[in-house]
């Protein structure tokens, strides 16, 4: 099965190469995190489309051009209008082999009516096997998560769990993999640095 890089090293090293060609993958992250930094490594691999429904297409690109570490030349599009679910279908239909699609944050969309989301994921991973592309919905952890969330969660091949901790004057973010679909999950949590990039924080934990 060929791998597709998620251009975070060691991520990538960790999953034995990377996410199978054509998955859906759920990064679950809190609001206050630098979950982004997810997002923005995944352009340097691949073309892109990144599909946005809160923030405008001209504040995505500008926070992509803003950030000191490397990012690719995604195509953005705005999507959070009155039908954001119609808007997102129409765009990936047209996904060209082998993209990635971003959809940040997926929040808006799992809003819709069960039926009708449920629907648009399963035309989504149909076009990830068929194109073997890759997607990562991006969705907000937190007190106001949607209903639609577990079936996100099932529906996904791979979750990424950010969990983001103010322990002192630490911020510690730790990145499980508790899913994996067609691959191996990871026993352990990683703990991670995010700055200017996303790498692994080797300092010690002391009890």
């Amino acid at each position: 099965m060929s791998r597709l890089a998620t251009g975070i090293d060691v991520l990538d090293r960790q999953l034995d190469g990377g996410i199978p060609a054509g998955s859906i993958v759920l990064l679950a992250a809190d609001p206050a995190s630098q979950s982004e930094l997810f997002l923005h490594e995944l352009t340097t691999t691949r073309g892109t489309l990144w599909l946005t429904t809160v923030r405008s297409a001209e504040a995505v690109t500008d926070a992509l051009e803003r950030n000191p570490g490397p990012t690719g030349n995604p195509t953005v599009r705005d999507v959070g209008g009155d039908a954001p679910l119609d808007a997102a279908s129409s765009l990936v239909r047209d996904l060209p082999e082998g993209a990635n699609l971003v959809i940040d944050v997926v929040d808006v969309l799992e809003r819709s009516e069960p039926p009708r989301y449920r629907r648009f994921l399963n035309d989504l991973q149909t076009h990830m096997v068929n194109t073997r592309g890759l997607t990562v919905l991006h969705g907000l952890k937190g007190e106001t998560v949607p209903d639609n969330r577990d079936l996100t969660e099932h529906m996904a091949d791979v979750v990424f769990d950010l969990d983001t901790k103010i322990d002192g004057s630490e911020i510690v973010n730790r990145l499980a993999v508790p899913k994996f679909r067609g691959g191996r999950a990871l026993n352990e949590t990683i703990k991670l640095r995010l700055a200017e990039r996303v790498t692994v924080d080797t300092s010690r934990d002391i009890a």
